[in-house]
């Protein structure tokens, strides 16, 4: 079963917003590979959002192969490939660090402190 919430409020778009959820649920494994997903149809009227918002979505996961599709069958979860899973994480990583380390600069902390900051955060998980 997939869940994808849906926030109106903020500047993500919606077709984004399932993007990143159905690729956090393939991630985790919550959907597996070969799982049969909802139709454009079928999830555009349960998230009430256009067929075209719910297509946009399906093209970009399927375009980045997180998704196939076959004709007159519908949208599957493609088998993934761990490498492509573990850039896909390493390039997030990638990116929260570099923000953190942007506002790290503005508040004028040392890389020290940011690395203290990053090891407290680990051992409060």
């Amino acid at each position: 079963m997939i869940e994808i919430v849906i926030r109106n409020s903020g500047e993500c778009p919606i077709y984004e917003q399932i993007v990143r959820q159905i690729k956090a649920q393939i991630i985790q494994g919550t959907l597996l590979p070969d799982q049969a997903l909802p139709s454009i149809r079928n999830l555009a009227k349960d998230l009430r959002i256009s067929v075209i918002t719910t297509k946009r979505a399906y093209d970009e996961l399927e375009k980045e192969g997180f998704i196939y599709s076959i004709p007159a069958k519908g949208f599957f979860v493609s088998p993934q490939n761990t490498q492509l899973i573990q850039e896909e994480n390493l390039k997030k990583i990638e990116n929260l660090l570099a923000e953190a380390a942007a506002l790290g600069r503005q508040c004028g902390l040392t890389p020290e402190e940011l690395t203290e900051m990053l090891r407290l955060e680990e051992e409060i998980q």
